[in-house]
């Protein structure tokens, strides 16, 4: 028997790991210590979630031996490697070079940047590649924390880093409006430059009109930042700027830079001139000290307009693992067959772009889908794998991570067993697991209808594809039934509840939706007033309730979209009047019109709905359609005979 399914008590006393948890919310180190005690007297499956949160509470006061002790308690745990996290962060705030570095190594997710930034430092007498390593470490940082401010400011004083280095960061923090980050690094340069900037992040124009210049270095990198943040409000007014004073007073890789963060701006206004913006930037720029968001953009900008060119020429500029990534490869490989049609190198460019969709036509998402089909390759679906045997199941059930972590979420511990669950099939105690493995694990978790673990561990698999794990069916006989009376494609239904909520009842989201079709309590009261249901709060988890209002919400929404499937997906994870308004401008191809949605989660959203929704469609057709049809015709400002917009759409 699963050790996590045995109960730890017949008594009628609280849980105390749910004791302890609650304690540990209400900050009561007492209570917290007390429900630690019992539950390593008790010797519950657990405990050491109980210990890791004591020791984690009070680890300021902790002592290296008490640290020692915990890891030796629990050793080839999510928590043991969790703790050790927390204790080379608590390490660098000592500026205990020592023991930081003879922990590090035994750290072995290796996913804290702060850590990272730590690590430099405690490593930098005998780096061998030390610039390289903190510049990395510097940039990959994207929230402010006191381990790469300690790093930049040490590093800067030895000369390892530059200031360009600290001004890099500083323009890409502030691109990305991330203002706590970017001052950050602009105070490693002097509490002047702080002050400055906080002058232009709060009031960019003003900024502009009387303290801005390019007397030095210093005064043109600000100069730079306060047009980034002009054009981060008005891209239209930014550009005025750049061409009546600041393009030619500002050294070329500035103003290259300043043209760029403007068009990255108007792109994701979707506005034509961006293209043109970003043509301005590549007249001073090196491209590759841009970052990954404003090269996305450049493409972007340029695919919506055509230029296949400026595609080409903005993913050729992207680090190679972006270049690697199935969206990049995908359209460097249209791009250059749109450029062979009136090219003297026609078939070289139709050889390479066949080279690069072909190396992603295999793979099951969105744009390995598109490649396939771009290829006219035959829409059929993977070999199933061969059938888990007994041996191969048994060994997930005796699987103590897993079972921790199926035991963590049947209480309502939900984050922990999750973390516990992914820490397990990457880093237990035989290492990353194989395919095979992920599928028992995955149906370990299918069995116990535990849908989201199911669905992202057989995503995991390299080379095997079990549809019915990737792509559950639960509650079949309600979802076929409910979407096929109000004229609804069950396939896409299935598509959005699996992106949306992962079938998980009691789902909610942060901004508050509520169940499996993850539903604000605002769109669920205006779509029962439409339907004549009597209506109260509590039922938005109500499965049948949830159903039958998210079916009927997203009818209404398709219906008023004209029936595209990517506009529909995207007005139910954006609210319908931001594809209306995305949809204003140029006639453009679906895949183009979906991959320029500015919010990168309705993007990636969008992308999945329809890919789920193909194999949705195949386990019940027993066909695997087109994605292409699904995206259905090219997008464009809504048809002048078309009803009227329902603009009362929540």
């Amino acid at each position: 028997m699963l050790l996590a399914l045995v109960p730890c008590s017949v008594s009628a006393q609280p849980d105390p790991i749910l004791e302890a948890r609650d304690a540990l919310r209400r900050r009561d180190a007492g209570r917290l210590a007390m429900a630690r005690a019992s539950a390593m007297a008790q010797k519950h499956p657990l405990a050491m979630w109980a210990d890791y949160w004591e020791l984690q509470n009070r680890l300021a006061q902790a002592s290296p031996e008490e640290l020692t002790a915990f890891f030796a308690r629990w050793p080839d745990t999510y928590v043991e490697d969790r703790l050790r996290n927390d204790w080379l962060l608590e390490l660098g705030r000592r500026n205990d070079w020592a023991t930081f570095a003879a922990e590090h190594p035994k750290f072995r997710m290796q996913d804290d940047k702060e850590v990272a930034c730590y690590a430099v430092l405690a490593q930098r007498e005998t780096l061998d590649n030390l610039r390289s390593v903190a510049r990395r470490a510097w940039l990959a940082q994207r929230e402010a924390d006191q381990g790469c401010g300690l790093m930049a400011s040490t590093l800067l004083q030895s000369g390892v880093l530059s200031e360009a280095d600290i001004w890099r960061k500083a323009r890409r923090a502030t691109d990305a409006g991330r203002r706590a980050t970017a001052r950050q690094a602009v105070a490693v340069l002097g509490p002047e430059a702080a002050q400055r900037f906080d002058d232009l992040y709060d009031n960019a124009a003003r900024y502009l009109a009387r303290r801005a210049g390019t007397r030095d270095r210093t005064d043109a990198e600000l100069t730079t930042l306060a047009l980034v943040r002009l054009a981060a409000g008005d891209p239209e007014v930014a550009a005025e700027q750049l061409d009546a004073a600041w393009a030619s007073r500002l050294p070329e890789d500035l103003a290259a830079w300043a043209w760029a963060s403007t068009g990255r701006q108007a792109a994701l206004r979707l506005s034509p001139r961006a293209p043109d913006f970003y043509q301005r930037a590549t007249l001073g720029a090196r491209e590759s000290d841009w970052s990954e968001d404003m090269l996305a953009w450049k493409a972007r900008a340029a695919l919506r307009a055509g230029r296949w060119q400026q595609v080409v020429q903005a993913i050729n500029a992207m680090s190679e693992a972006d270049q690697a990534d199935a969206t990049w490869v995908y359209w460097k490989g249209r791009a250059l067959l749109a450029l062979s049609r009136d090219s003297q190198d026609s078939e070289k460019l139709q050889t390479e772009a066949v080279d690069l969709l072909s190396g992603i036509a295999d793979q099951h998402d969105y744009y390995g889908r598109l490649a396939a089909e771009d290829m006219g390759r035959p829409l059929v679906l993977p070999q199933p794998p061969a059938p888990l045997t007994e041996a191969e199941q048994a060994a997930a059930r005796r699987n103590p991570g897993l079972g921790r972590a199926l035991q963590l979420i049947g209480m309502g511990l939900r984050s922990e067993g999750v973390r516990e669950w992914n820490w397990t099939l990457s880093f237990g105690s035989q290492g990353r697991m194989t395919d095979r493995e992920l599928l028992a694990a995955a149906q370990l978790a299918c069995d116990r209808e535990v849908w989201d673990r199911c669905i992202n561990t057989s995503d995991r698999t390299r080379d095997e594809f079990q549809i019915e794990q990737r792509f559950p069916m639960p509650f079949r006989a309600e979802v076929l039934a409910k979407s096929r009376d109000i004229g609804l494609d069950p396939a896409y239904v299935y598509g959005l509840i699996r992106q949306e909520s992962r079938f998980v009842m009691d789902a909610r989201s942060h901004v508050g939706a509520s169940g499996l079709m993850q539903l604000m309590p605002a769109t669920a009261r205006w779509t029962a007033r439409r339907l004549g249901l009597n209506f109260t709060p509590d039922m938005i988890t109500d499965r049948n309730v949830n159903l039958a209002l998210g079916t009927n919400y997203l009818k209404l929404v398709l219906d008023d979209l004209g029936g595209s499937q990517a506009m529909g997906a995207a007005a139910y994870n954006a609210g319908p009047g931001r594809p209306r308004r995305w949809r204003e401008g140029p006639v453009v191809e679906a895949p183009i019109w979906v991959e320029n949605i500015p919010f990168s989660e309705t993007r990636d959203y969008v992308k999945k709905v329809l890919a789920n929704a193909t194999y949705y469609a195949a386990q019940i057709t027993g066909e695997l359609p087109s994605l292409k049809l699904r995206l259905g015709g090219p997008i464009g400002p809504r048809d002048a005979l078309a009803p009227p917009a329902q603009t009362d759409l929540p």
